[in-house]
C-alpha cells in the first residue's frame, strides 16, 4: 500500500517527501479532532476506570486559604478544619467503586 501511495505522488522527490508529510499530518489530524473525540465518550465508560474522578472542589493557586489545614506545630502534622489531626495517608474519597 505504501509503495502504490510513493509510486503516486507526483513532482519527483521532493513532491513525494511533501506529499507524505501532508498524507501523514493529515492523518494525525483526523485521528487527533475527529476519530478520538468522538470514540472518547466509549472508552470512558468502558475501558478506563481513572477517568472517574471524585474531585468535588476546585483549587485555585493563591485562593481561598484556609488555616486549618496548616501544620500544627505541636505535633507536626495537618489539622482539619474541626480540629482533628489529619493522616497524610487517609484517602479522602470512597475506593470502593
Amino acid at each position: 500500500m505504501y509503495a502504490w501511495i510513493w509510486r503516486h505522488l507526483p513532482f519527483g522527490l521532493p513532491g513525494k517527501i511533501i506529499g507524505s508529510l501532508v498524507l501523514a499530518g493529515s492523518a494525525v489530524a483526523l485521528l487527533w479532532y475527529v476519530v478520538f473525540p468522538w470514540i472518547d465518550p466509549f472508552v470512558e465508560e468502558t475501558l478506563l476506570p481513572w477517568s472517574d474522578s471524585q474531585i468535588e472542589s476546585e483549587v485555585t493557586p493563591g485562593g481561598d486559604h484556609d488555616p486549618a489545614d496548616e501544620a500544627d506545630p505541636d505535633d507536626g502534622g495537618l489539622v482539619g478544619p474541626d480540629g482533628q489531626p489529619i493522616d497524610e495517608h487517609d484517602i479522602p474519597y470512597d475506593t470502593g467503586e
